[in-house]
């Protein structure tokens, strides 16, 4: 057993607790910064950045950061050899998908409120689940499976309009009237004359919905396919984003800086409508998936989801606060039956004694396929064996 000396630390703080804050922190941040980005006043669907420069700026930065570690930790020669492997292809498809999947949720928060897209961006859970069933040929628990249809019914509650809910409801003679509220009233529903935000008169339901179901079918596919595909690879962390954040360069410029939103750049400039916000919901996003990789690596998967889980609250009292978002029954509900589910579905199960642990971490180099739950149960291994991009 580890003595309390053993302990990673920074400044005399456990890095377990560090990196769970800053997890917490930058999920939280993340989305409402990016929704802010997009509905802040004095910015019309006119005069509003562009998404695809958003997308294309994050990679460059992710890439110069992780290449600087790498050559840090592996020396410049040995980085190069191992970033342009014979197999460093392989990546080109995960970058793809990832690239249109951060696409999307610019779409998706330009759309939808924040809490509503932090509760519904869950759904990658049960399209992770889906695909590693049908590409991997992954076994669920019983427990796994309940979890995932408590899932899909408390992001189905959360989706559902109020009005319809009542009208069940009443069938049945039950209120879900909240305290303050009004049967009137619409799940998502804002009042933009209070804060002045402009964007969120343009904002489509319909089409932030499509847009984080899409993202997160993308989400699932990329997640399982980077994880078949690199079984039992030994290289690094920093390695493995180097590549990941090259690839995705590709898509991001040609598809859409030059061909998505081309004529309107070079009408108006590439850092068109940018500020102090936009950069930060650049950086934040940016450095979600190190940050990840950090946590599960100096704690446990448990405890990443119970951040994420707080991250959730954060997000729905904001957006409570700072966009006044309309508090519903059925939101409540379905938040809560979200945060369930991501509890059962991650919580450990017994292992038989015979599978050596080591061995199951080889099955899971990818953490953001959300199907590591070995990652509580055995001594965690060094940092370069969970390669991750968060979006």
């Amino acid at each position: 057993m580890s003595s309390q000396q053993d302990v990673p630390r920074l400044f005399h703080i456990p890095l377990k607790y560090i990196s769970l804050v800053t997890l917490t922190f930058q999920n939280s941040a993340l989305i409402l910064v990016m929704h802010y980005s997009r509905v802040m006043p004095g910015y019309d669907s006119n005069s509003r950045y562009f998404a695809s420069t958003a997308v294309l700026l994050n990679e460059i930065i992710k890439l110069g950061i992780c290449s600087a570690v790498a050559i840090y930790d592996r020396g410049l020669q040995k980085a190069y050899k191992e970033v342009f492997s014979n197999d460093c292809w392989k990546l080109a498809i995960p970058a793809c998908l990832y690239t249109v999947q951060n696409s999307l949720q610019y779409v998706a928060v330009s759309n939808l409120d924040a809490a509503t897209f932090q509760v519904t961006y869950q759904l990658k859970i049960i399209t992770t689940a889906a695909f590693s069933v049908s590409i991997l040929h992954r076994s669920l628990s019983s427990l796994k499976w309940f979890s995932l249809v408590l899932l899909t019914l408390g992001i189905a509650l959360v989706q559902l309009p109020h009005d319809v809910v009542s009208l069940v409801a009443s069938s049945f003679n039950l209120s879900l009237r909240l305290p303050g509220g009004s049967d009137d009233d619409e799940q998502g529903t804002t009042k933009p004359e209070h804060h002045g935000l402009q964007g969120e008169d343009d904002m489509n339901r319909a089409l932030g919905l499509f847009a984080v179901l899409i993202a997160c079918l993308l989400s699932g596919l990329a997640g399982v396919y980077f994880e078949k595909v690199l079984k039992g690879a030994t290289a690094s962390l920093w390695v493995r984003n180097v590549q990941l954040s090259f690839f995705s360069l590709f898509p991001a410029f040609f598809f859409g800086v030059l061909w998505k939103d081309g004529e309107a750049i070079r009408e108006k400039g590439f850092f068109f409508g940018y500020n102090f916000v936009v950069w930060t919901a650049i950086m934040l996003q940016a450095g979600g998936g190190i940050v990840v990789a950090l946590c599960v690596n100096f704690a446990d998967n448990i405890a990443k989801n119970f951040a994420t889980s707080i991250s959730i609250l954060i997000s729905f009292i904001a957006s409570v606060y700072f966009f006044d978002f309309v508090v519903t029954a059925n939101f409540v509900l379905g938040s809560i039956l979200v945060l369930i589910a991501t509890y059962l579905y991650s919580k450990p199960e017994r292992r038989p004694a015979e599978v050596p642990a080591k061995e199951e971490y080889r099955l899971v180099p990818l953490e953001s396929t959300s199907t590591d739950e070995v990652a509580s149960q055995s001594p965690r291994p060094p940092l370069d064996k969970f390669n991750d991009k968060q979006q």
